[in-house]
């Protein structure tokens, strides 16, 4: 088994629109694949530059309480992301940024930590990259900057073995959860 790194991020499901748009926002300027509609809970309708479950058919969350997106996202080079994209063969774009994906996203509308919250839960889809999204500050700080830019409450890194994540960045918000006790 392989390790499942990842970025979480906690946010008032008024916002999820908002920053599903700015996850687009990180997407490569071009793909090979139809832009996919997602509706969600409450009828607005997002169209985004992903793929969910691999297909581009239009996806209906308004009676479902998880989105599930197979992403490809652009993040700055550092050293980290420089030596990844050499060994994969993916050199910086013209932007300076360097193409990694599949990045799986998943939006869960009642996050498992407080049903108030939605959570944005985005993993590494190989043993290598995660230990990119775990060594890279350039990742970081984009899940970092996305969070506070959408109006999240917490953003954490999650080693996806159980143990409670790295909280990365924190909000003032006064009723953001704590983490669940281990009792």
């Amino acid at each position: 088994m392989g390790l499942d790194y990842g970025y979480d991020i906690y946010l008032r499901p008024r916002n999820v629109a908002g920053a599903l748009s700015a996850v687009a926002a990180l997407a490569p300027p071009s793909r090979d694949v139809p832009p996919l509609d997602v509706t969600l809970p409450g009828g607005e309708r997002v169209v985004l530059p992903f793929t969910s479950g691999f297909g581009s058919e239009p996806v209906d969350c308004s009676a479902r309480g998880t989105l599930r997106l197979d992403t490809s996202l652009m993040f700055p080079v550092d050293d980290a992301v420089r030596a990844y994209g050499e060994s994969s063969g993916l050199p910086p774009e013209e932007n300076g940024r360097v193409r990694i994906g599949y990045v799986y996203l998943t939006v869960r509308f009642e996050s498992f930590l407080d049903p108030a919250y939605t959570s944005m839960e985005f993993w590494a889809a190989t043993s290598g990259m995660s230990r990119l999204f775990e060594r890279s500050a350039s990742i970081r700080k984009t899940f970092t900057d996305l969070t506070a830019a959408v109006g999240g409450v917490c953003c954490q890194f999650d080693r996806g073995d159980g143990s409670p994540g790295e909280v990365c960045w924190l909000s003032r918000e006064a009723d953001f959860p704590s983490a669940p006790s281990s009792s």
